[in-house]
C-alpha cells in the first residue's frame, strides 16, 4: 500500500518560525513531525510513501532523503504550485490498482491513529473514499438568545455544539484519485462534494484517541504534553 503525506505548505500560520523551515520539520519534542509521521506508517506496514512538497522542499528532500534511514521508500512529487489537499493525489493515477487504496494524509498531524485498524474499516466499507474524522467542541464566548417575534424567550450562557471534523486522513481507491484533475488547485472538500454529487457513499472513520493538527505554537506545546515522554 502507498501513502502520500502532505508536505507542501507555507505554515503561515506558524510564522516566523517558518519562514526558513517548513512546517513538516520542526520538531515535537525530539524529532520533526514528519519523522513521527513515517515511523507511525512503517509501524503499520506501510513503508512506500510518497512526500507532496512545495515550500522548501529542499530542506524536506534533504532531511528525508530515500528513506532507507527510516526504513522505508520515498519519493516526492513536487507542486510548482499550490496543489490543494487533493491535488497532489493525480500524480498517481495509474499507480494505485482496482481494489487496492492510497492513503492520503496531511503532513502536519500528531496522532495515535491505529493505522491499520483506519486501512481495514476502509477496505471493508466499499466505499471509494473514507474520511477519518475527530470531534471537535465550539463553545461561543456569548450568552446565546432565542428570540420570538422581537421578545426574548430563553437565554443559554456559552453554550457549546459538537461538530465531527474532517481528521485530515484519508483512504482513496483509484475510481477516486481519478476524478482529481492534475495540475489543478482541488481540495478534498471538492472531490467529496464530486463523489457525493454521482451518489457515492463515503464513509466516516472516528478517531477516538489523539489527534491535533499543529496550527500554531499552542498547538505545538499541547502536543508535547499528551503525547508519551520518550
Amino acid at each position: 500500500m502507498k501513502a502520500l503525506i502532505l508536505a507542501g505548505g507555507l505554515g503561515t500560520r506558524l510564522r516566523p518560525l517558518t519562514f526558513s523551515i517548513p512546517k513538516p520539520l520542526l520538531p515535537v519534542g525530539e524529532k520533526p513531525i514528519v519523522q513521527r509521521i513515517i515511523e507511525q506508517l512503517r509501524a503499520a506496514g506501510i513503508t512506500d510513501l510518497i512526500l507532496a512538497t512545495g515550500y522548501h522542499a529542499e530542506l524536506i528532500r534533504a532531511f528525508c532523503g530515500d528513506g532507507s534511514k527510516f526504513g522505508v521508500s520515498i519519493r516526492y512529487v513536487h507542486e510548482e504550485q499550490p496543489l490543494g489537499t487533493a491535488g497532489p493525489a493525480a500524480a498517481l493515477a495509474g499507480e494505485i490498482a482496482a481494489g487496492e487504496l492510497l492513503l492520503l494524509m496531511n503532513g502536519d498531524l500528531v496522532t495515535d491513529l491505529d493505522f491499520r485498524d483506519f486501512i481495514a474499516s476502509a477496505c471493508a466499507s466499499g466505499c471509494d473514499l473514507t474520511v477519518a474524522y475527530a470531534k471537535h467542541v465550539y463553545r461561543s464566548p456569548y450568552g446565546v438568545l432565542t428570540i420570538s417575534d422581537g421578545v426574548v424567550t430563553s437565554v443559554t450562557e456559552k453554550p457549546e455544539t459538537e461538530y465531527a471534523i474532517s481528521a485530515g486522513m484519508y483512504c482513496l481507491t483509484a475510481e477516486a484519485i481519478a476524478l482529481i484533475p492534475s495540475g489543478t488547485f482541488f481540495t478534498l472538500p471538492d472531490l467529496i462534494a464530486k463523489l457525493l454529487t454521482s451518489g457515492k457513499r463515503i464513509h466516516a472513520y472516528p478517531v477516538t484517541g489523539t489527534w491535533m493538527g499543529l496550527e500554531n505554537i499552542e498547538h505545538f506545546n499541547e502536543a508535547m504534553q499528551k503525547l508519551p515522554r520518550e
